[in-house]
This record gives structure tokens, C-alpha cells and sequence, in this order.
């Protein structure tokens, strides 16, 4: 079971500007998470989501519906606000073991060019981008305290009131990227880029059909 919010739509990129974004999908894969029960919802954070709907959908699921795992994900620019999640739903309830896991991931953009020469046809521009990912598993059960990324349960402060949902706290510093998790090395994948770019982008023009 997942949710997610919608992503806004950044403007083409220097060199572009004859070519709209039609098509973004994302690489399917696992969770790294073993032995994650059935039915655990994962909370998929888009750049455009908006916190309080996504908070609003994942306390509901563990105050009112009883789960006892939930998972925080997101890609890209949408990592900042994945962590923001998690801070404020560690405040909010209090005692949740986590694990933390850095990889990669996929993303298959298509082009599609508004002005092609006269006499020709419209032509695709296929991008693939890799973007750093980040998944993080919050649990009101115990984990295991000796796999990569996991954190204990944050100690309560005196006078501290659990209820806050103010997203300023401190925060923990992630743990490093799990090499297991890291196939790639991300080179000028960055959102602003130039789809011409090289490096491990992998571009093709293809027939508008």
C-alpha cells in the first residue's frame, strides 16, 4: 500500500526550450527492507507533496488504524522533505526504532519536441537520470540493532511535550550510503541539468507515435 503526493513540474532545462516533459516514470524496485510484513504503507514524498496531507495520511495509519511499520521514501530534490517527515512523525509519536537506507534510482523522462523541422515528424527525446534515493523504515516494534542504518528510539527530554509538530529540531545525522545499495555513481544528474549532457544519462530520439 503506498501514497503519494503530486510533483511539480520544473521548466525545461537550458536548450530545451522547443521540448515539453510528457512523461515521468520511476524504476520500479524491492524495498531494502527484509522481512517487512504485508500490507505496510510507504509513504512515497514527491517534490511537490505537501507535508501536513502527507503527516495528515501517515498518522491516521498508525494512531487510528493501529499499523505498527511505516515506510518514508522519496528521490531526488523530494529528500529534504522525506526527512522532514520523519523528524515530525518521531516527535509527534515517540519510541519509533528506525532504518535508514541510501541508494540510487531511475528515472525515465520523455521529451517531446514542439517545433521539429518542416516536412519531418515529431521526435521523443528519452532520458534516463539516475537520482539519489532514500527509504526509511519507522517502527513502533523493535529492530534489528545491528543492520546498517538503524537508530534507536530518541530518549525524551524533561519538559519535552511529544506532541510538537514543529519540524526545527534537531536532527540526527544519516548514516552513510550502504555500499550494497550504491550500483552507480550519479554523475550531473542533477534536476537543473541538460538532458544533452553525458555521463551516465543514456538519451535517444525516438519516433512520435
Amino acid at each position: 500500500m503506498s501514497a503519494q503526493g503530486g510533483a511539480a513540474k520544473p521548466p525545461a532545462p537550458a536548450g530545451m526550450e522547443n521540448f515539453r516533459k510528457v512523461r515521468t516514470s520511476e524504476e520500479e524496485s524491492p524495498l531494502p527492507f527484509p522481512d517487512l510484513p504485508p500490507g505496510v504503507v510507504e509513504m512515497k514524498v514527491k517534490e511537490g507533496s505537501k507535508i501536513r496531507n502527507l503527516m495528515s495520511f501517515a498518522m491516521a495509519q498508525m494512531e487510528l488504524k493501529g499499523s505498527r511499520q511505516i515506510v518514508f521514501s522519496g528521490c531526488g530534490r523530494a529528500v529534504t522533505k522525506t526527512i522532514t517527515c520523519v523528524e515530525i512523525m518521531k516527535r509527534k509519536l515517540g519510541g519509533l526504532h528506525q532504518v535508514t537506507k541510501v541508494r540510487y534510482k531511475t528515472l525515465l523522462e520523455v521529451w517531446e519536441n514542439q517545433d521539429p523541422p518542416p516536412g519531418s515528424a515529431a521526435q521523443n527525446l528519452t532520458v534516463h537520470k539516475n537520482v539519489p534515493s532514500i527509504c526509511i523504515l519507522l517502527s513502533r516494534d523493535p529492530l534489528d540493532p545491528n543492520q546498517t542504518g538503524y537508530q534507536p528510539p530518541e530518549p525524551s527530554q524533561p519538559g519535552e511535550d511529544p506532541s510538537s509538530s514543529s519540524a526545527k529540531g534537531q536532527k540526527r545525522p544519516l548514516p552513510p550510503p550502504c555500499e550494497e545499495l550504491l550500483p552507480k555513481k550519479v554523475q550531473g544528474a542533477g534536476p537543473g541539468s541538460s538532458p544533452w549532457g553525458s555521463g551516465d544519462r543514456d538519451s535517444q530520439l525516438e519516433g512520435h507515435h
